[in-house]
């Protein structure tokens, strides 16, 4: 892709972080089936949803919000911009106190956020910023990156799969308290630096 830049911004161009819609069409999910109620294994099927939606991350709290929830003081945040249209952003939390992610580990960042454009997916924009990800942590000792995405995602799992990323942890209740995600399963994804 070329003239692709990522650039680290600082949160005083969150609007341009935030111009970048995270939303896409759930046409398939990973259903979770548990035989013998969890003792023969869990297994993730792909299949299709009876009735295709539209689901849209920042529809539960802009990033902005980030800001204030948490000290993002060692977060970093990428921007993607292709001849200046910022076409994908990503953030990255490390050794943040109250972010649960982190498991209170200064060895583990988390890749809390990855956007593309509709328009410019599938064309590298997600991979550039993943790599970036992966570096700027690196560069603060990390050994392992984490990243969450649900089971409704499907197109995020495989392109955290394609990266080299391998499922770590399920957890099936996770948003059992957020009524629009109650049956979604959280699937953690860990990246060897």
């Amino acid at each position: 892709m070329n003239n692709l830049q990522i650039l680290e911004i600082t949160p005083e161009r969150m609007a341009d972080y935030e111009a970048i819609s995270p939303a896409f069409e759930v046409r398939e999910m990973l259903a979770v089936f548990t035989p013998g109620d969890g003792l023969g294994g869990i297994h993730l099927v792909p299949q299709r949803v009876v009735t295709p939606y539209i689901k849209d991350y920042d529809a539960f709290g802009p990033p902005r919000l980030w800001l204030a929830e948490f000290n993002t003081a060692n977060w970093g945040f990428f921007l993607a911009e292709q001849e200046g249209l910022p076409v994908g952003a990503a953030a990255v939390a490390w050794n943040t106190n109250g972010v649960d992610m982190l498991e209170g580990r200064r060895d583990l960042s988390v890749l809390w956020d990855l956007r593309v454009r509709p328009e410019w997916r599938k064309r590298g924009v997600g991979k550039a910023l993943f790599q970036y990800a992966a570096a700027w942590s690196r560069s603060r000792g990390c050994v392992m990156m984490k990243i969450e995405t649900q089971n409704i995602n499907l197109p995020a799992c495989r392109f955290y799969v394609a990266q080299g990323c391998v499922l770590g942890d399920i957890r099936r209740f996770a948003y059992r308290h957020i009524p629009e995600a109650a049956d979604e399963v959280q699937l953690n994804w860990y990246f060897r630096l």
